[in-house]
């Protein structure tokens, strides 16, 4: 996943090189932001159970780990529609960011994760009467 995201920031003219100190961040804040506003996209646009939790994600990072350092790394290569739904995606997320001025930074990304939560969550109900309604 990071590796996608650096090749598209790259291709946008962002600087990916991350901080010495901490591996995980990258060195300039904008890079970071749109680094958390990507994850946040993903996470957005998974269904509920392809969510995982924090030990399935903790042991799918050591997993990573452990086959970067085995092999190169290369992006991976996904289909259109997929790639179409992630630039959606990406895109409203960029928009909601938009709307709050970006001036207090994570507070910003928190808030606009959560919003985005709350969406899919409200359209999970409303699926769920849908199904209850044709069932009826």
């Amino acid at each position: 996943m990071r590796t996608a995201f650096e090749a598209w920031a790259q291709k946008d003219g962002h600087i990916v090189r991350r901080r010495e100190d901490k591996p995980d961040e990258y060195l300039v804040y904008e890079t970071q932001r749109r680094w958390v506003i990507w994850q946040a996209a993903l996470e957005h646009g998974k269904t509920p159970g392809g969510r995982k939790t924090a030990a399935q994600k903790a042991a799918a990072a050591e997993k990573a780990a452990v086959s970067a350092r085995s092999a190169v790394q290369r992006a991976p290569s996904i289909n259109p529609d997929e790639a179409t739904v992630r630039t959606q995606v990406l895109n409203e997320v960029l928009d909601a960011f938009s709307t709050l001025g970006g001036e207090r930074g994570m507070e910003d990304i928190l808030k606009v994760i959560q919003g985005l939560k709350q969406k899919q969550q409200q359209k999970e109900v409303a699926e769920e009467r849908m199904a209850v309604k044709k069932n009826d």
